[in-house]
């Protein structure tokens, strides 16, 4: 359900790295919200570095809404590059699982074992 990878990068180098990957596999980043900033921002301190990757394949998604409208909820992909008790990870939930358990569409199926692919691709090449 998860693919997380450990990295011995800093949080600035993974995230530079993964925004490289991500486009060099055909994705763009959308946004990447940084959770410890946004906390901050609200007066709750958090330890732990969290920044969430908003990806995205525009070929993949129209895909994924031309076989069922209402997987816009489950769009766009996140990867995640954070830290815990000491580590550095990159890390998604698995498209392939998330979408099965929320369509049974063969069509979908095909899309995001493509897309589960080419993120587990992106995640390898910033570790």
């Amino acid at each position: 359900m998860k693919y997380i990878c450990k990295t011995g990068k800093t949080i600035e180098q993974a995230t530079a790295d993964l925004q490289t990957a991500v486009v060099k596999h055909g994705f763009g980043v959308l946004h990447i919200h940084n959770l410890k900033q946004t906390l901050q921002n609200k007066g709750v301190e958090m330890n732990e570095d969290c920044l969430v990757f908003e990806v995205c394949n525009p070929h993949q998604a129209k895909k994924v809404l031309e076989a069922d409208m209402s997987m816009n909820m489950a769009l766009p992909c996140r990867i995640s590059v954070y830290s815990e008790k000491g580590q550095n990870y990159i890390g998604m939930i698995s498209p392939a699982s998330m979408l099965g358990m929320l369509s049974e569409s063969d069509a979908l199926k095909t899309v995001a074992a493509e897309v589960e692919e080419q993120s587990i691709k992106m995640i390898n090449d910033a570790v």
